[in-house]
């Protein structure tokens, strides 16, 4: 009888055929063998579930769902790890690349901090090497310095499966509910730090990134910032919350001069000689 695996790798997908099998390949190339890989897609209407059922007729780590009806990015990222089996769960999306050793390097450093919730890419610190294990109050008071840690897709992280449950997933809120989802965990799980590249984003004009709905990401994003600082289990004291309230206004104000310039710049840009 087969054991589970230690982590789950999940792809959700909705119209990828031009991309998913370099994301499958990718994942099933990796140094690391102890993993399945949970294909759900969202209702596509290319040949993207012709080509996962391909790769699932060859490869018994490959497990493929399709929704009934569409869900959306992240009630189907929930949806996806509802059938998950490992210890850990690994966000890949279907238009994006795992390097070979990345599996193996994320695994190993959660392995390393047994109480730890999730992990997140991050930028390198001058004091200490990767792997860095941060309390929820060290991920907060972090993220509003110069890491920004919970702005991170889901491709940057790997989750506890137990925690992600225990928190009850993501909200479903669109375009943020990774965002959201960082604060969440971060209040009640420890958080491990390491390093961005073991992964490649892809960037292309089907991402809901590009899209006319990406307007709305700012002041959706405050909201998120507001509610997390607000609630009643954030593991922050008054004076911190003081602290991370000035870094917050010193960060807006200059976002406003910054985005006073390029208007200026766009004005004479376009004014006629």
């Amino acid at each position: 009888m087969n054991s589970a695996p230690l982590v789950s790798v999940l792809m959700t997908s909705y119209n990828r055929e031009k991309y998913i099998s370099e994301a499958i390949d990718s994942v099933l190339c990796s140094s690391y063998r102890n993993f399945e890989l949970i294909i759900v897609d969202d209702g596509s209407k290319d040949r993207t579930m012709e080509i996962v059922r391909q790769y699932a007729d060859k490869d018994q780590r490959v497990k493929v769902y399709r929704n009934e009806k569409n869900l959306g990015d992240y009630p189907n990222r929930n949806k996806a790890a509802s059938y998950a089996k490992g210890k850990y769960i690994k966000y890949l999306d279907a238009d994006d690349i795992i390097y070979y050793y990345g599996l193996e390097i994320i695994i190993n450093y959660m392995e390393r901090f047994p109480d730890a919730g999730f992990g997140l890419a991050s930028f390198a610190s001058d004091e200490k090497p990767f792997p860095i294990l941060l309390s929820p109050k060290e991920a907060y008071i972090e993220n509003f310095q110069i890491y920004s840690h919970f702005d991170r897709a889901p491709g940057s992280s790997i989750i506890n499966l137990e925690a992600f449950n225990k928190v009850g997933g993501f909200s479903g809120k669109r375009m943020v509910g990774d965002y959201e989802f960082w604060f969440k965990i971060a209040r009640y799980y420890n958080m491990v730090k390491y390093p961005y590249d073991f992964y490649w984003s892809r960037s292309h004009g089907e991402q809901e990134s590009k899209s006319s709905y990406a307007q709305n990401y700012p002041k959706l994003k405050k909201q998120i910032r507001e509610d997390a600082l607000n609630h009643v289990d954030c593991p922050l004291n008054e004076e911190e919350l003081k602290y991370v309230r000035k870094l917050i206004k010193k960060y807006e104000a200059k976002n406003n001069v910054l985005s006073a310039l390029t208007k200026i710049k766009a004005t004479l840009k376009y004014q006629k000689p």
